[in-house]
């Protein structure tokens, strides 16, 4: 049931959330913004608990409005105990986040083949999203209200060359795609929307070459990398009342992508 000491301020004040992913980055910095605006919050991690603990904590909120879950999305073991965790935390979801993916620049898997690569990212990525979607979806419908945002990836619409652009054009353009099909299939109870961000400067962006240092300030209209806390702002605004009217859309948060110059 709910808590009752949620936050009684903010955008999302009374709602549920959960964020998967959201022990560093991207899923930490949407995490952090929900909460601001009032939300209580499910974190998801797969392994990084310590990470996780520091997210949770850096959240301000207290010990019973927020809850943690450890699971991998690379099993479908791992996806349905996530799901069945979330809902014996809270019955009722507001707030689904799939932040969630697979590291393949950094890491052990930076050196595996691109069809290693290829394989987790379709297995965690795809898979794991559209298995986690469809059970949280269903139970929301059934319920009358929710929200899903999903994460894609802005150059999978245009392409981008090379094996990493081939790779996640593959997976997060299935993303992009399911989302526009999910959101007819759960209308009109339940919002299916999806965030695409552009060159942000996570973990693998703050030691990028300066060859791609200069590629991801060229290719924005800002002249800049785009920020975690970028991406988070568009996940609320769409998990907002103010997004009550947005559905099945993919918002490209990258700057203005004005597309790589001739070489």
């Amino acid at each position: 049931m709910r808590s009752t000491e949620t936050a009684n301020t903010g955008p999302l004040a009374g709602k549920t959330a959960v964020v998967t992913g959201a022990s560093k980055g991207i899923g930490r910095a949407i995490a952090l913004r929900l909460a601001a605006a009032g939300a209580e919050l499910m974190l998801h991690t797969r392994a990084d608990r310590q990470r996780l603990a520091e997210t949770a904590s850096l959240t301000g909120l207290a010990e019973s409005s927020i809850a943690r879950c450890c699971a991998d999305l690379a099993e479908q073991e791992g996806r349905d105990r996530l799901v069945a965790t979330a809902f014996e935390w809270r019955d009722e979801i507001d707030i689904w986040v799939n932040n969630a993916g697979a590291d393949v620049l950094t890491g052990d898997r930076a050196q595996e083949t691109f069809d290693a690569k290829l394989a987790h990212l379709l297995e965690v990525d795809v898979r794991g999203t559209i298995a986690v979607s469809r059970n949280v979806g269903q139970r929301m419908k059934q319920r009358g209200a929710g929200c899903l945002i999903q994460i894609g990836w802005d150059q999978a619409i245009a392409g981008m060359g090379g094996d990493s652009g081939e790779m996640f054009a593959a997976t997060k353009g299935a993303v992009m795609s399911f989302t526009r099909s999910l959101a007819k299939t759960l209308a009109p109870e339940v919002r299916v929307n999806c965030v695409a961000p552009g060159w942000i400067q996570t973990e693998w962006g703050a030691t990028a070459s300066p060859e791609w240092d200069a590629r991801a300030k060229r290719e924005s209209l800002l002249g800049r990398w785009g920020r975690p806390e970028d991406v988070a702002a568009a996940v609320e605004f769409l998990a907002s009342p103010a997004a009550d009217f947005i559905n099945g859309q993919v918002l490209e948060v990258n700057g203005g992508f004005q597309g790589a110059e001739p070489s």
